[in-house]
């Protein structure tokens, strides 16, 4: 069997049925030989992005496979997969490679080379007889310990070279699970009892540990708040009394002032990265607090913060435990009904405060008003949503309540200016029963907004919401004078026309009050097979929940 039909079959046989692929490469057509169903994208950053949506909704099981052309299919993938890394997504990258005998002797972009920086596995397949050992290894990167885009280059003429029968053999890779140590934990349950104000910041490792319930079941145990990561957004139910929303750059009232307050914070399945838009910094200097950090990464530990209770381990094994120690220590657990109730006041006053803009009335719409019209008029549990860069992530993350798991794709770190709409076409093909909904400004819409004719062709009818005020809102101070002189935020188009011209449904709603029935209009299309594009004409709000300075 030759190098090319051998890597499909090992593919295959992990699970995957879907190749999130752009041409040219020969890859596209053996997966397809194997029975395996390309989808093609439109430019390969959404094509990763698309890879990407797909594993979080399947919590990596199985992981995605994005396959691309050497050069430009490489460079122009090179933003999805820092986005990948970023996100910890595992991705079997399978970028074709120049042929060996010019590989080396032109100025040609290598994947090995450029690569490396946001990767967790790379290499370049050399020799046929090597090719199911390189790919065990790369398996094994996409399903133990922290996870994220796992590369194999592949030189083009190799691909058709024959493998000796002795080497084909299918790997099998298993899941390895490791618990902290029994002595780290008791340290840990000590700290939680002896704490005043704790609150658990739970971050997307909960996801891939299958730990929400766990998660939960400590938090109601001790009465301790959670909030979460923009990327772990959705692991604990934000309807929940002790939810605290989520940390990134823009914050609930609630959560604010419980961090401020909190003595210590146990971070779950978080890094801790010091990020301004996905993880809001801890307070210094006299207001440090105690911290217990739960990773299945060493590198995370004492990163950005000092530590006081390290649990190296999975998050679903870890808290079990912890959660027994608790228990063997005090029976019963703690309870602070006063906690929950201030709690509960705080989040009402806060929400009291902001309800001009969650029910404006106002022409243009308010953006918030079409986001908390959404909530009101979708059953949330029937939905998974993202948002994109900039305004539409900063106005939704604290007023949106995501309940179950997986039902939110929140991301920050490092993305570009589009990214939710390949992420909600991957969600769509991994879980079609959804209503899968990315909302994105009109400067998003530029980057990426030929793909949604991607969900179209491909059968992942999805609802995207443009928000349309017609400017760069978010850099009205940033580009002051330069916009005074020139006009440098105006930006424009009728994305409605462009939406129907792509193949889908659409909408231009101006009227505030047909925001609900829109949003239901849309879902009624996704349901019969069409994607949808709903336009909302928004004012240039700049005012957000408890942003903190970039």
């Amino acid at each position: 069997m030759i190098v090319l039909d051998w890597i499909a079959e090992v593919v295959k046989a992990q699970g995957v049925k879907d190749l999130f692929c752009y041409p040219t490469t020969p890859v596209i057509e053996a997966m397809a030989r194997a029975g395996v169903r390309p989808i093609l994208c439109r430019q390969e950053r959404v094509g990763v992005d698309m890879a990407n949506g797909y594993a979080r909704i399947k919590n990596g099981q199985p992981f995605s496979v994005f396959a691309m052309q050497y050069g430009p299919g490489v460079e122009n993938a090179y933003s999805g997969i820092a986005t990948a890394f970023s996100d910890s997504t595992p991705i079997l990258m399978l970028p074709l490679g120049h042929k060996r005998d010019v590989a080396q002797v032109t100025p040609s972009f290598k994947a090995t080379e450029s690569l490396k920086s946001v990767t967790r596995f790379i290499e370049q397949l050399a020799v046929p007889n090597h090719t199911t050992d390189i790919l065990r290894r790369a398996i094994n990167a996409l399903v133990n310990g922290r996870q994220g885009p796992a590369v194999i280059e592949l030189p083009r003429d190799l691909l058709f070279e024959e493998i000796d029968e002795a080497f084909l053999r299918i790997p099998h890779v298993a899941k390895a699970r490791s618990c902290a140590s029994d002595s780290d934990i008791v340290i840990a349950a000590k700290l939680l009892l002896e704490s005043k104000f704790p609150v658990i910041q739970a971050g997307q490792g909960v996801f891939y540990a299958e730990a929400c319930s766990e998660l939960k079941e400590l938090a109601e145990l001790l009465s301790i708040p959670v909030m979460t990561t923009v990327e772990g957004k959705s692991c604990f139910p934000e309807n929940h009394e002790l939810s605290l929303g989520t940390a990134g750059l823009v914050m609930t009232g609630h959560g604010v002032k419980a961090l401020d307050e909190a003595d210590l914070v146990f971070a779950v399945g978080s890094s801790l990265t010091r990020h301004p838009i996905i993880n809001r910094l801890l307070p210094r200097g006299d207001k440090r607090k105690k911290i217990i950090q739960l990773t299945n990464d060493h590198h995370d530990l004492y990163k950005s913060h000092e530590v006081d209770a390290p649990l190296l381990g999975d998050a679903k094994l870890t808290l079990r435990k912890l959660i027994e120690a608790v228990k063997d220590l005090k029976p019963g657990g703690r309870q602070d009904i006063d906690r929950v109730q201030r709690l509960g006041r705080l989040k009402k006053a806060w929400l009291q405060e902001w309800d001009s803009h969650l029910s404006s009335g106002a022409t243009p719409i308010s953006p918030y008003r079409v986001i908390n019209e959404f909530q009101k008029t979708i059953d949330v549990n029937e939905a998974i949503v993202t948002h994109d860069s900039g305004s539409p992530r900063d106005q939704m993350l604290p007023f949106y309540e995501a309940i179950q798991p997986r039902s939110y794709l929140g991301w920050g770190q490092s993305h570009a200016l589009g990214t939710g709409l390949g992420l909600t076409i991957g969600a769509k093909l991994a879980a079609p029963e959804k209503f899968c909904v990315n909302f994105m400004g009109d400067a998003a819409f530029g980057m990426t907004g030929l793909d949604f004719e991607t969900s179209v062709r491909v059968n992942a009818p999805i609802t995207t919401v443009v928000l349309n005020n017609s400017s760069m809102a978010i850099e009205t101070k940033a580009l002051e004078y330069s916009h005074a002189h020139f006009r440098t935020r105006d930006i424009g188009g009728q994305y409605a026309e462009i939406g129907r011209a792509l193949g889908g449904w659409s909408e231009r709603i101006e009227d505030p009050s047909e925001i609900g029935p829109a949003f239901l209009r849309a879902q009624e299309q996704n349901r019969n097979g069409r994607a949808a594009l709903l336009e909302f004409i928004t004012s240039e709000e700049t005012a957000f929940s408890n942003r903190a300075v970039l």
